[in-house]
């Protein structure tokens, strides 16, 4: 088998009059470009933990306010967050060099454990950061072996 060159090992030199064929910075990662229709920001992470005491759902929102985020409770014990980031609005004379914040829509779900009391969620948001808390049924302990007294 004969290992074929690249263009960089066929054509070194004209590396150093093209820099920008071996260098392209954050080309569509992770970042989108202005004109992507998609964006990242569809794909907002969210982090679930459990305690003792509840399950707790943390995603960050930067530049979001509440109001544009929303948070329900559906059938079936799934809760279910989404919202929306519009674009900045362009200026006719406006020229933009780079965009790395994301805009676009997002919506995630997450199907909770029987023990979840989904009719006591409740939902914060603070410097961009939403925390949505679940509360836990307390487990039931198995009831304890009674002795019974055998008559006769």
């Amino acid at each position: 088998m004969i290992a074929q060159k690249s263009e960089y090992q066929k054509e070194p030199e004209s590396l150093l009059q093209s820099p920008s064929k071996l260098y392209k910075p954050c080309t569509r990662f992770p970042f989108t470009s202005a004109s992507d229709k998609s964006s990242a920001f569809v794909n907002t992470r969210v982090d679930w933990k459990e305690t003792p005491e509840a399950h707790i759902f943390k995603a960050n929102l930067p530049g979001l306010k509440k109001e544009e985020v929303k948070v329900q409770v559906e059938e079936g014990r799934v809760l279910q967050i989404s919202g929306e980031k519009s674009r900045e609005q362009e200026e006719k004379n406006d020229k933009w060099h780079w965009i790395e914040r994301s805009s676009g829509k997002f919506l995630r779900r997450f199907r909770l454990p029987e023990n979840a009391k989904m009719d006591q969620v409740k939902a914060s948001m603070k410097n961009g950061v939403l925390t949505v808390t679940v509360p836990k049924e307390e487990e039931k302990k198995p009831a304890e072996a009674k002795a019974v007294e055998i008559s006769g």
